[in-house]
């Protein structure tokens, strides 16, 4: 299927973008072509959407422990797809929302 590289690393435990910022995610998504973890569309950057947009890469996966569905942003279905490489989420102690120590106490407020 176009848009999915099996072969492609997750880019790190956490969203790239948020990370850098400083910033906090809600849930995180992986991208199946380059392996880019950003932040879900509920989280206040959006980070995930905002990189299929800006790279033309139209296929995500959830990053979530346990969730292996994917999301087409050309068609706005979800489906089941192959494995991707691992590891196909962030590390289980990792909290939701994370990272640990940045979340703020009001954090639902911020959600989109």
């Amino acid at each position: 299927m176009s848009g999915i590289d099996l072969t492609a690393q997750p880019s790190g435990t956490g969203c790239q973008e948020c990370d850098a910022a400083g910033g906090w995610w809600f849930h995180l998504r992986r991208c199946a072509q380059c392996g880019h973890v950003g932040c879900c569309d509920s989280s206040p950057s959006r980070h995930a959407s905002r990189h299929a947009l800006e790279t033309d890469h139209p296929v995500m996966q959830s990053f979530e422990p346990g969730e292996d569905w994917f999301w087409d942003f050309r068609t706005q279905l979800v489906f089941e797809g192959p494995d991707l490489a691992e590891p196909t989420s962030h590390p289980t102690d990792q909290p939701a929302p994370g990272p640990h120590g940045r979340v703020p106490a009001d954090w639902m407020q911020h959600l989109n």
